[in-house]
């Protein structure tokens, strides 16, 4: 059977008028999928039973199987684990803040980018994932949200769970274009958010592609030296090049970018490291997001004290540098930044 979100609604409506049922039942349909996201083929109630078979049939609504779901004890994050068609895994977390409601989504299986801190690439890249696994996480949580969850929707989108996303660029930005198509979720690109280490030749394509969605770069580090110690891609790709192709991506699509910056001890959080950051980043239409560390089993680095944390954002608040410290939600269920990997918890029904 064929994966439904494959198609096009000018393509399903071809099918249809192929399999003898008018034109106007394929809006129908894609109506029931993607704006009142109905659980299954059988509950689309002005649709005859007839069709309704040829569709179940014909096509399948989702090609991912929910292996298992865990929530945090704040209640403020979801982890969803994800098993694709051919038994790999995948994580995609889901994030509950005061007026939103954010879906950390995944683009690879592992990651190639391997960077110290984080537990995706410990196992390296895997394989790329399509644009419908990666449309049908969203999608998936969004019918759980809906169904589960006083009938919520989801607000906002970011690529920041397993996998660099620019090195799947074209499935990214297919599933980028179908979450802002308004026949389908009809996202703004506003809500979006793409997160890269910083491969160079990846940002200057979405530069390209009009998109103008948010960007961020993973930075982690106030020169060279102490990011190839943290970012193995920055053997490959200069920093004075990625910060030259992100300047010109908030000139191209005149929105601010953000410089995720992970605190470790001893590694890349002294008082010098801030001063020489905000030298690095003087003028630029941006803000930097701390993020303590979160551990990741295996992985012997350490969190920095509250203490250092504090004067390293007070350090570049002085410098006139705009600061976030981001409040560390899901680490009690490994959903916190840098932590998703592959581990399994007890199986719950997506949908009751």
């Amino acid at each position: 059977m064929q994966n439904f979100h494959q198609l096009s609604l000018e393509e399903f409506t071809s099918w249809c008028s192929s399999h003898g049922e008018k034109s106007f039942r394929a809006k129908q349909v894609w109506e029931w999928v993607y704006h009142k996201l109905v659980p299954g083929w059988d509950q689309m109630t002005n649709i005859s039973l007839g069709f309704r078979q040829k569709l179940a049939e014909h096509f399948i609504l989702q090609s991912l199987e929910l292996e298992s779901i865990q929530e945090s004890k704040d209640q403020q994050t979801v982890k969803f684990l994800w098993k694709l068609e051919d038994g790999k895994l995948v994580e995609s977390v889901l994030i509950f803040a005061p007026g939103r409601r954010t879906v950390c989504v995944s683009s690879q299986v592992g990651c190639p980018a391997r960077c110290a801190f984080c537990a995706s690439g410990k196992e390296g890249l895997l394989r790329n994932l399509s644009r419908s696994e990666i449309f049908e996480q969203v999608y998936l949580i969004e019918k759980w949200l809906l169904y589960n969850v006083f009938e919520e929707r989801v607000s906002n989108i970011v690529y920041m769970g397993m996998g660099e996303p620019l090195e799947n660029y074209d499935e990214v930005v297919a599933s980028i274009q179908w979450f802002c198509d308004p026949l389908r979720l009809d996202f703004s690109g506003r809500k979006i958010t793409v997160s890269t280490v910083g491969v160079v030749e990846g940002i200057y394509k979405l530069i390209e592609s009009d998109l103008k969605v948010n960007l961020v770069l993973s930075l982690h580090a106030p020169n060279q030296h102490v990011r190839k110690k943290i970012i193995p891609y920055a053997r490959k790709y200069a920093l004075e090049d990625v910060l030259e192709a992100m300047r010109k991506y908030a000139e191209t699509t005149k929105r601010d970018i953000t410089y995720e910056y992970t605190l470790i001890a001893g590694i890349n959080d002294e008082v010098d490291h801030a001063i020489e950051l905000a030298a690095l980043v003087k003028g630029d239409p941006c803000t930097v997001n701390l993020i303590p560390y979160n551990p990741v089993e295996g992985l012997h680095l350490q969190r920095p004290e509250k203490e250092v944390i504090d004067l390293f954002r007070q350090t570049l608040e002085e410098k006139g540098v705009v600061v976030t410290w981001r409040y560390t939600k899901g680490k009690d269920i490994a959903a916190a930044c840098g932590q998703l990997a592959l581990k399994k918890s007890s199986p719950l029904a997506l949908v009751e």
